[in-house]
């Protein structure tokens, strides 16, 4: 490529000059103070500046999926840490990898299952609940009968009941972003016992999904917004492993429990 060709990287994200930074051609100095993280998170990935309406459920979802205690990913990023205190990065990308189809993947597992499912049924916020019943009803018989899990459904700890769901539908419908994603999915709710003979409950990664992607977000992206959650979630798991250590307990009692096992017996 010669000297003289000119070149084009186009991007509506930021841009920096030798005095200024500009972000969506606004100068940063007039953002910040001015527009909340995530109202931003929501802009970046949108491309569009959301209402606060919008941004009070997309903040909520953040809210919901930061922290869940001692789950695999806070334990992955506290035992790194006490590996390799000097790496902080480290530490929380070890958490953040391991998000996948059992641990925060489900938010976006769901709102891409339950976009498919309301793109292919052609039904919209005109629906009434008999019809999101009718569909759920044909979604879960088909998951029954090819044996398959629908992302969302149950919980291992919450079998009685996410106490994040309950909460999400009330902030939708109280900011009217409630949608065709969140109707769906609260009609597996309702629908699924009846064909799989047990109760299971709308899990908080699940309905997370759904009201995401009733927010017109990019559903291949959900899984980031997750991440950007439990980002927070990890920091702070990284703090209090500071003041309260547990992880070289934790280390210690798995090695001094550990027993051999002659691979001879293991099954082939």
């Amino acid at each position: 490529m010669s000297d003289d060709t000119e070149v084009s990287y186009p991007s509506s994200l930021g841009r920096s000059t030798r005095t200024t930074i500009t972000l969506f051609d606004e100068q940063i100095q007039d953002l910040m103070g001015n527009v909340g993280f995530g109202e931003l998170a929501f802009w970046l990935a949108a491309r569009r500046r959301p209402t606060p309406e919008q941004v009070r459920l997309f903040e909520a979802c953040l809210v919901a999926l930061a922290d869940h205690g001692f789950t695999p990913t806070a334990i992955a990023t506290r035992m790194t840490y006490l590996s390799a205190p000097d790496s902080i990065q480290g530490a929380l990308a070890s958490g953040l990898l391991g998000g996948g189809s059992r641990f925060l993947g489900v938010t976006e597992d769901c709102g891409s299952y339950l976009a498919k499912a309301v793109d292919e049924s052609g039904l919209d916020d005109s629906a009434t609940d008999d019809d999101w019943d009718e569909l759920a009803r044909r979604l879960v018989t088909e998951a029954r009968e090819t044996k398959r899990f629908i992302p969302g459904l149950g919980h291992p700890n919450h079998k009685d009941g996410d106490p994040r769901t309950p909460r999400v539908y009330e902030i939708a419908e109280q900011t009217g972003t409630y949608g065709p994603h969140l109707a769906l999915f609260a009609a597996i709710g309702r629908v699924h016992p009846e064909i799989m003979g047990r109760t299971l409950p709308l899990n908080g990664a699940g309905v997370c999904g759904a009201a995401l992607a009733d927010l017109g977000l990019p559903v291949d992206l959900l899984r980031g917004f997750a991440l950007l959650a439990r980002t927070a979630g990890l920091v702070g798991q990284i703090a209090e492993e500071k003041l309260h250590p547990m992880a070289m307990d934790a280390y210690l009692h798995i090695d001094r429990h550990s027993t051999y096992i002659d691979p001879a017996t293991d099954p082939q």
